[in-house]
């Protein structure tokens, strides 16, 4: 399986980060070992000293896929959780600097804490599903899914026309807004909808 990650997804965030709207989707990867499941604590990394969270909602592939059309894009998955998108913003910012990939910055282990999933037809409209992420027991990310600059249907078309979508893939939306540090000792809890869904402390 992997790890398919939309970037630039909500205007609130691109502004906040001083970066442009995309014509496009963009996605980067991260590799199964950054995976982190179970509510299992994250390990604050010795590589960095400035990680960020980025709570995004999460699409769970079930059916291989190439070249979807759109129409036809909402039948490629069933399931929605969360999903904290773990970033090492200085390494990033580093990279960036030198015109250099940045996938060490949010590719390392554990940099991916998911929630467990709910089946996707619990939704009405998957154009307005709220989220949002509590730390330390204050909100500091709100999130709706109709706020995306581009649709469920609009990221699943676009990836798959550069690669095949296979069965177990993980499809992290986007991060609205807020997105900040975390320190030791520091818990975070995502909410989809008004159902707690992820816990991660910070050791």
């Amino acid at each position: 399986m992997k790890i398919i990650c939309i970037g630039r997804n909500y205007v609130d965030h691109i502004k906040e980060l001083n970066n442009v709207i995309p014509g496009e989707p963009v996605f980067f990867l991260k590799p199964d070992t950054a995976l982190l499941i179970r509510n299992r604590p994250f390990y604050y990394p010795s590589f960095s000293s400035d990680i960020h969270y980025e709570l995004e909602l999460v699409l769970k592939i079930n059916k291989v896929g190439r070249h979807i059309e759109r129409q036809f894009a909402h039948t490629y998955f069933d399931e929605i959780g969360l999903g904290l998108d773990m970033t090492a913003r200085d390494l990033q910012e580093n990279a960036k600097k030198k015109s250099l990939p940045w996938a060490v910055a949010k590719g390392f282990d554990n940099s991916a804490p998911i929630s467990s999933f709910v089946p996707a037809n619990k939704f009405r409209d998957h154009g307005n599903i709220s989220f949002h992420l509590a730390l330390n027991g204050q909100t500091v990310q709100k999130g709706n899914s109709g706020l995306m600059i581009y649709s469920f249907a609009d990221i699943i078309t676009h990836i798959s026309k550069y690669m095949t979508l296979r069965t177990g893939d993980l499809v992290f939306t986007g991060t609205p807004a807020g997105v900040g540090p975390v320190k030791i000792g520091d818990v975070l809890e995502g909410y989809l909808e008004d159902e707690k869904m992820l816990k991660c402390e910070i050791r």
